[in-house]
Order: C-alpha cells, then sequence, then structure tokens
C-alpha cells in the first residue's frame, strides 16, 4: 500500500456490490492490511506456535471473496462487522482444531482502532500529545490506521500490536523484545508518533 491518501471505502463498496470487478479487488486490497492486523491479535501467544497470521488471513479473504455476494451493508462499519465475523468464526475454528482449552477459545481480543482500544492511552508511560481525536478525524478510520501500521518498521509494528491490540504491560514487552523497559517505552512512544503522521497522510482527501 502506498504513502497516499486513500479513497473512501463507502465509494467502493456500492461499486463492488454492484459486479464492478476492479472496485472489488481495491476494496479488499485495501482491507488486506486491516485483516492481517486483526489476524495477528487472535493468533498472538499461546496459539502462535501452531497458527500463521498469513494462514488466518487467507482463509478470510478467500470466504470474503467466495461470499461477497451476501454481504448486505452499505456502511464501512457494516463491511468491517462482516470481515471480522468471518475471522473470528475462523479463528475459533483454529482454536478447536488445535484442542485449546475452553477458556481460551473464547478469548477475543478486539481490533477496535480509533475511538476505543487502539488509542486508548496507556497509563504508563504518558503517551505522546496526540489525542484519539486527532488520530481519527473525520470518518472511520480503521482501515487507514492497519494501512498506516503496515507501513511502520517491524519493530514499531510489534511494540504498537502488544501495547495496543494486546495490553500487554511495557515489562512483558521489554522482555519478549529483548530491551530494557525506558528503552521499550522510548520505541513506543516513537512509533505512535510516526503512526501518527502516516494515518494524518493517508487521511487527506484529495
Amino acid at each position: 500500500m502506498s504513502n497516499k491518501p486513500l479513497p473512501p471505502l463507502e465509494d467502493l463498496l456500492p461499486r463492488a456490490r454492484a459486479g464492478d470487478a476492479a472496485a472489488q479487488n481495491e476494496l479488499f486490497e485495501m482491507c488486506r492490511a486491516y485483516v492481517r492486523f486483526l489476524a495477528r491479535s487472535h493468533v498472538e501467544g499461546w496459539i502462535q506456535a501452531k497458527v500463521d497470521a498469513s494462514d488466518l488471513v487467507q482463509q478470510t479473504l478467500m470466504e470474503a471473496h467466495r461470499g461477497f455476494d451476501r454481504f448486505q451493508g452499505t456502511t464501512e462499519a457494516e463491511w468491517l462487522a462482516w470481515l471480522k465475523q468471518i475471522l473470528k468464526n475462523n479463528a475459533l475454528d483454529f482454536v478447536r482444531q488445535f484442542g485449546a482449552a475452553k477458556r481460551q477459545a473464547h478469548r477475543e481480543v478486539e481490533f477496535n482502532i480509533g475511538q476505543s482500544t487502539m488509542f486508548r492511552r496507556a497509563p504508563e508511560p504518558a503517551s505522546p500529545d496526540e489525542t484519539p481525536s486527532q488520530i481519527v478525524s473525520r470518518r472511520e478510520q480503521e482501515i487507514v490506521v492497519a494501512n498506516a501500521l503496515a507501513q511502520l518498521s517491524e519493530d514499531h509494528q510489534e511494540v504498537i500490536v502488544l501495547r495496543n491490540l494486546q495490553r500487554m504491560p511495557f515489562d512483558e514487552i521489554a522482555t519478549r523484545m529483548g530491551r530494557t523497559r525506558p528503552a521499550t517505552q522510548m520505541l513506543w512512544m516513537r512509533a505512535m508518533k510516526k503512526l501518527q503522521e502516516h494515518v494524518n497522510t493517508l487521511s487527506q482527501i484529495e
């Protein structure tokens, strides 16, 4: 995904539903990074050794393509909810396939980017000066943020996924990433700053 403004997803939905193959391809390509980060939130941790997030992404997008004619929504929120449900069902299938405990099968990590989970201020350390309203501007932007995340370095992606999606404490993230806690906190703040820069660029509607 290039670092340029993204077209409103709701402009693509009616064209895709009307049978425009190019619009449908663009719609799914725009959502690929979103589904990938959503998948990472489901396979992170205990199931990671057995399930690769790319498998979950591939299965979800394949089913969404195959069942696209059953999608009846018209808004971005409805579209993302539909994708989330497909991925959630597939994630639970993977869990059952590998015989995980019942309590693990019902463990959910939401990918509510924007005004809730993703950019909720963490209690430690104080986040940079950006606020949810500054990062999430004129329209729902889960897709925008996911594509902005995809443009970050691997370290920046990982620290944001672990802190903002997985809600891990900094001590645990530091151990996992092989860094000191202060270095991890600094990495996270720099990653959030870079993320905001990319979000601002991708959010500009020509």
